[in-house]
C-alpha cells in the first residue's frame, strides 16, 4: 500500500508565499515615503568665541581654477548675546531684501528706471542683521580682504580712504593714493556712462578731479558711495588688470566686518563679466553649513568639473533669458515634490523663479507653497504645533527628540533636472532647543511676484553658473575647502 503524500510542506510553502507578499506590500507602501532622518543636536546653538574669526580666508591655484575657501558670515561676527533676537532679525532683514527685489523686478519689466535708488537689493539692510551670509577673501592693490558675495549685486566696492563716513570693519580700509596700480576712471569715459545698468544710477562728475562717482542706494537708507577705479585684482594669484570697482568713500551700514561686496551679477561691470577672459564667464559655489562655524565651502572661479567633488553627476538647466532682467539668474522651475508626491499648482507656471545667493529662505507664489505646506503637513505628522515665527508660518515642537524623518523636498527644473533640498535645508530653528522649528520656505504676496531659490536649500549643492552657455547646473556636494 502506497504512503500518503504529506501536506505540511505545501502548507509551509504557502505561508512563506503569502508571507513575502506580504513584505512586498508592505515595501511598496515604504516606496511613497522618499524621507530622510535629521539630527536635532546638530543644530544646537552654541556660544560664539569672543573674537571674530573673519580673516584669513584660504585660497589656492588649481588648474587654470581660482578656488576661494566660502564661509558662512557668522564666522566675522562677535559674541551672540541673544540667538533669538538673532534669528528673528534675520528673517526681517531677508523679508525686506526680498520685497525690494520684487520691486526692482517690477519696475524693470515696466521699463522704469526713474527711482531704482530707492529699491536695489538691500546689501547694506541685509548685512545690518548679518545676513547676506558668504564670504571669501580677495587681494586688491596688494591688499587682502574679505567681501560678501552676492549674485544678485553687479558692482563689486570696498571701503577706501580718505573715508568720509565708513562703517567699522575688521581689515585696514584700502588707501589708493598708496597703489601705484590705482587709476581713477573719467567722467567722459563709456564706463561711467554704462553706470546705469549696474546700479541703477548715472554716473556722477566730480569737478576736482573729474573723475566718475558712483551712488547706490538701498531701500532701508544705506548706501554706498564713491569713485570708480581700476585696480590689480588677484584671485588664488591670478591677477585681473584693470578691474574696475567701487572705491567706497561714504558708506552706511553694519557689514559684519567684511570690507565690501563681490558682485557675481551679470552686468559688464561685474566680477564674472570683467573676468571672463580669464575664467569663460564660468564659477560655481558650495555652501557650507550654517550650523557650525568652522564649516567651509568653496567659491570656484573658472570650468572644469575634476576639480568638483560632488557626489551625484551636475545635470543642468537653462537659464531663462529676459532682457528686461538680464542681470539676474533665472530658471524655469516646473514642479515641487514631497516625499516622492509631485505637486500641482498654477504658479509654477509664471515667469521663472530668480536664483539668488543673498536671499536666505526661498520664496514661493501663493499657490505653489499652499499645496506645499498641505502636503509636508499630510506627511509631516504626529508633532505638536508650534507659533509661526517671523515669516515662517508652519512651526513644529520637536522638543524631547533626537531625530526626525522628514519628507524630501524635491526641486523639479526644465530639463529634467531634480534638485535635492539638503536636510539642512528644510527647517529653520528658531529656538536651540527645538521647542520652535519651522519649515523653511515661505510665501510670496501674489502669484504675479517671481520666485526666489534662496541660499538655505541651496547648502551642501554644487552650483554651476555658465554665463557664456547661459545654463546652470546642480550636483550633490558635502561642502569643504579642502
Amino acid at each position: 500500500m502506497s504512503k500518503a503524500i504529506p501536506h505540511q510542506p505545501l502548507m509551509f510553502s504557502l505561508f512563506h508565499i503569502l508571507f513575502l507578499l506580504i513584505l512586498i506590500t508592505t515595501d511598496v507602501g515604504h516606496c511613497f515615503k522618499d524621507n530622510k532622518v535629521l539630527i536635532l543636536k546638530k543644530f544646537d546653538q552654541r556660544e560664539d568665541s569672543p573674537t571674530p574669526r573673519c580673516l584669513p580666508q584660504k585660497s589656492r591655484r588649481e588648474k587654470s581654477l581660482a578656488i576661494l575657501e566660502m564661509k558662512h558670515h557668522d564666522s566675522c561676527l562677535g559674541p551672540i548675546k541673544n540667538w533669538d533676537n538673532k534669528l528673528q532679525e534675520r528673517l526681517i532683514s531677508d523679508n525686506f531684501r526680498v520685497r525690494s527685489l520684487q520691486s526692482q523686478i517690477r519696475n524693470a519689466a515696466s521699463g522704469r528706471t526713474e527711482g531704482l535708488s530707492e529699491i536695489q537689493i538691500p546689501l547694506t539692510s541685509g548685512m545690518k542683521f548679518q545676513i547676506l551670509n558668504y564670504i571669501v577673501a580677495l587681494e586688491l592693490g596688494g591688499r587682502e580682504m574679505t567681501v560678501i558675495v552676492d549674485t544678485a549685486s553687479d558692482l563689486t566696492w570696498i571701503q577706501c580712504q580718505p573715508c568720509k563716513s565708513c562703517y567699522t570693519q575688521q581689515d585696514p580700509l584700502f588707501n589708493p593714493s598708496a597703489s601705484p596700480s590705482y587709476q581713477s576712471i573719467p567722467c567722459n569715459s563709456s564706463t561711467c556712462q554704462n553706470l546705469q545698468f549696474a546700479t541703477g544710477n548715472l554716473g556722477v562728475c566730480s569737478l576736482d578731479p573729474p573723475t566718475c562717482n558712483y551712488d547706490v542706494s538701498y531701500g532701508d537708507g544705506s548706501y554706498t558711495r564713491g569713485e570708480l577705479g581700476r585696480e590689480q585684482l588677484n584671485l588664488s594669484s591670478m591677477a585681473v588688470n584693470g578691474f574696475i570697482f567701487g572705491c567706497g568713500r561714504s558708506n552706511h551700514g553694519l557689514f559684519g566686518g567684511a570690507a565690501g561686496v563681490m558682485a557675481l551679477g551679470r552686468s559688464d561691470l561685474s566680477l564674472v563679466s570683467q573676468t571672463a577672459s580669464q575664467f569663460g564667464g564660468v564659477f560655481s559655489y558650495c555652501l557650507p553649513s550654517t550650523e557650525d562655524d568652522s564649516a567651509s565651502g568653496s567659491l570656484i572661479l573658472g570650468n572644469d568639473s575634476s576639480i568638483y567633488k560632488n557626489s551625484t553627476p551636475i545635470t543642468f538647466t537653462k537659464m531663462i533669458l529676459n532682457p528686461q532682467l538680464s542681470t539676474f539668474y533665472v530658471l524655469n522651475l516646473t514642479s515641487i515634490s514631497i516625499g516622492g508626491v509631485a505637486l500641482k499648482a498654477p504658479g509654477f507656471v509664471n515667469g521663472g523663479t530668480l536664483i539668488d545667493s543673498g536671499t536666505v529662505i526661498t520664496r514661493l507664489p501663493p499657490s505653489v507653497y499652499a499645496t506645499l505646506r498641505a502636503e509636508f503637513l499630510r506627511q509631516f505628522s504626529g508633532y505638536p504645533p508650534a507659533p509661526g515665527f517671523s515669516i515662517l508660518d508652519t512651526c513644529f515642537n520637536l522638543s524631547g527628540n533626537a531625530e526626525v524623518s522628514i519628507p524630501t523636498i524635491r526641486l523639479h527644473f526644465e530639463g529634467e533636472v531634480e534638485v535635492n533640498v539638503d536636510a539642512s535645508g528644510v527647517f529653520y530653528f528658531a529656538r536651540s532647543d527645538s521647542s520652535q522649528v519651522c519649515l523653511a520656505l515661505a510665501s510670496l504676496s501674489s502669484d504675479d511676484e517671481i520666485g526666489i531659490l534662496g541660499n538655505f536649500q541651496q547648502k551642501n549643492l554644487r552650483v554651476v553658473y555658465n554665463t557664456k552657455d547661459s545654463v546652470l547646473g546642480f550636483a550633490e556636494e558635502v561642502c569643504s575647502y579642502s
